[in-house]
């Protein structure tokens, strides 16, 4: 797991490196679920693995979504069985390299040629780049294998000795997928960024400088159809023109080879053109004002709103040009800036070659989202919202993330401000997620072992539902009390939780209330104030087991608060009321063992008001409370359970979290 545009294409050609080194033969790299990034990630490969470096053996044979042909089977059986041949030299064994699109005909077809291929005691490393996408099983819930899984698991089957390595910045739906399932991770190794990445904590959690919010009257909808460019455009574009002369007069180098614009207003290719129409219409007409005589009226105000701009870089920029200089570099700019329209418009996404110029903007959607690198990009304008608001696909589409400390004061994100609250709320999610794998990675614990639970926006789901087996709970129990719903377990699960509560009263001093006398004994609780909330929740809430699928669920989230809390602030106190004690509460349960109602009600007076405020009322303000019952559990009158503990945990206001929780049935 990495961050969006932090690297993880080159993690994994180095750990390909390292493999190669170490003896694997076989290499498959699954990657991309389009002909633009398929080919994205085998040129980076190409570079990174030196394929086409003649300086030395040849260590490398790549095949980019090879068929099953007479051909491709000798090459690459000749090849492995150099690795055989006690008289070829190490460094003169080549590893195969195959390049696949995530796409069911193409992992057809190379399941068929390897079935075809002796791979009997040859290691093979599978990388699955992008592995939340497309790989996961979407009939899931229908019983069904998606043919893209299927094809996965053909491939798996058909190499003996394999390992299978995802790669993603977006976890989610791979964590929350079924633990026994195929591609359910076995482990987790949390990536770094080196120090010139920004990331959604730089753009989002810190200076909002970069960040500029699009008013809903500039966005075109069916209610409010735009004819005309909207203004945050033409200001988003005379901050990337200034940025691309600033570029020039640094000098094109390999430091500094591109500025880009990134221009994603939706999904509909009908935008995408209109956009495409109005920018290249701006440009033109910006050209001819920018030639006018100096003095002339409407040059003078085109020159005052570039002046507007520059004052805005100037503001993040250290060292800026003077305007005078930028300015008279504008019209090279404009030159040496391309337009594309990035979709499948025309039956095939058109493939960037970077090098036929300095500045470019691209105008698209979904085939601009994940996984597409943009060289350079400075200036981002996403006029449109989050969309169904799948957490990982917001996060997604930050192409704007990456490694550009050096010209980072010349970037700008302009967005719709529910977009701009779902990325601010997902850098709270991931960095949560991030710590919580980094824990288990650790603790060298299989992942398996891992809650499943996670900090998340209300706003915001995880993944798309149809890859998910379980169901998941969401909530946040701030001033509120959890306690489970279902009462009636397995009698060993009634001793274990007896046991437990027995064991942990037995070590904390528990008292009477100063008003206990007056109630009746059924109302008389004893209570223990200044506990260590994390003694508490070791020796009592850990080892106490509730059994129903959805209290479970809610538990793990309850204990995320807690646990965040106590990272907080690990001095958190916590309030335990033994409730009765010698006088159980009598509860009726239905069939499955759920009681109606834990809590006894308050109790009127003649006289008006309550004489026994009910046992909810029974909580400290600024502290975790954690109450003790005691239950008779009757079932169509009768008691089928003696002296069942339930406890119930209430919850201060500053523990506030909105969270995902799932339980994974073992």
């Amino acid at each position: 797991m990495g961050y969006v545009q932090s690297g993880k294409t080159l993690s994994f050609s180095t750990v390909m490196a390292l493999a190669r080194d170490n003896g694997f033969q076989l290499v498959i790299v699954v990657a991309g679920i389009s002909k633009p990034l398929l080919n994205q990630s085998t040129q980076r490969l190409r570079r990174d693995l030196r394929i086409d470096d003649v300086d030395g053996p040849l260590r490398w044979k790549l095949y980019t979504n090879p068929t099953d042909n007479e051909n491709n089977r000798r090459h690459i059986q000749q090849t492995l069985q150099d690795w055989r041949d006690p008289d070829v030299a190490p460094s003169e064994r080549a590893t195969v390299l195959v390049t696949v699109m995530k796409q069911y005909r193409h992992l057809r077809a190379l399941v068929t040629l390897l079935q075809h291929l002796d791979l009997v005691g040859v290691p093979t490393l599978i990388v699955d780049d992008e592995a939340d996408q497309a790989s996961l099983n979407t009939l899931v819930a229908r019983g069904r294998q998606s043919t893209t899984y299927r094809r996965l698991l053909e491939m798996r089957d058909a190499i003996p000795n394999h390992t299978y390595l995802q790669y993603t910045a977006t976890p989610q739906a791979p964590l929350l997928i079924n633990i026994i399932d195929a591609l359910s991770p076995g482990f987790v190794e949390v990536l770094e960024p080196g120090a010139d990445y920004t990331g959604g904590r730089m753009f989002f959690d810190g200076d909002n400088r970069l960040i500029e919010v699009i008013d809903p009257q500039d966005i075109s909808t069916d209610a409010n159809p735009l004819t005309d460019p909207p203004e945050p455009l033409l200001a988003a574009l005379r901050i990337f023109l200034l940025g691309v002369a600033a570029g020039q007069a640094e000098g094109r180098s390999a430091r500094n080879p591109n500025r880009s614009m990134l221009v994603h207003p939706s999904q509909r290719t009908n935008s995408h053109a209109e956009y495409r129409q109005w920018i290249g219409d701006v440009f033109d007409e910006w050209q001819r004002i920018l030639g006018l005589p100096d003095g002339d009226a409407d040059r003078n105000d085109l020159v005052e709103d570039f002046q507007s701009a520059y004052d805005s870089l100037a503001g993040t920029v250290e060292n800026l040009l003077p305007f005078a200089e930028l300015s008279r570099r504008l019209p090279r700019a404009f030159r040496d800036t391309k337009i594309e329209e990035v979709n499948a418009r025309g039956r095939q996404t058109p493939i960037i070659d970077w090098s036929q110029s300095y500045g470019w903007i691209l105008v698209g959607g979904q085939a601009m989202d994940r996984g597409f690198t943009v060289e350079g990009l400075t200036v981002t304008y996403m006029p449109r919202g989050p969309g169904v608001g799948n957490a990982d696909t917001v996060q997604q589409r930050g192409r704007f993330f990456g490694y550009k400390r050096r010209y980072l004061g010349f970037c700008r994100v302009y967005l719709e401000l529910d977009a701009l609250t779902a990325f601010q709320g997902y850098v709270e999610h991931e960095e949560f997620m991030r710590r919580q794998l980094q824990e288990i990675q650790r603790s060298g614990r299989p992942l398996r072992d891992w809650k499943r639970a996670f900090v998340l926006s209300p706003d915001l789901q995880p993944c798309r539902r149809n890859v998910l087996q379980h169901e998941y709970a969401r909530g946040d129990y701030a001033r509120r009390w959890f306690y489970p719903g279902v009462a009636l377990a397995p009698a060993e699960v009634i001793d274990a939780n007896r046991n437990a509560v027995e064991a942990f009263l037995a070590t904390i001093p528990l008292a009477a209330e100063p008003d206990a006398e007056d109630r009746e004994s059924a109302q008389r609780h004893l209570t223990c104030r200044g506990l260590s909330l994390a003694q508490v929740i070791a020796d009592l809430i850990v080892p106490f087991r509730v059994t129903g699928a959805n209290d479970t669920r809610e538990l793990i989230g309850v204990m995320l608060q807690l646990s965040e809390a106590l990272r907080m602030n690990g001095a958190e106190g916590c309030s335990v009321y033994h409730m009765s004690p010698g006088y159980p509460r009598q509860r009726a349960t239905d069939e499955n063992g759920r009681i109606n109602e834990l809590f006894q009600g308050p109790t009127r007076i003649a006289a008006g008001g309550y004489s026994y405020p009910g046992d909810s009322a029974f909580h400290d303000e600024d502290v975790v409370t954690v109450q003790i019952h005691s239950l008779n559990l009757r079932q169509e009158g009768l008691v089928v359970a003696e002296r069942v503990p339930v406890i119930a945990i209430w919850l201060p206001a500053h523990f506030a979290i909105d969270w995902i929780a799932q339980h994974q049935p073992a």
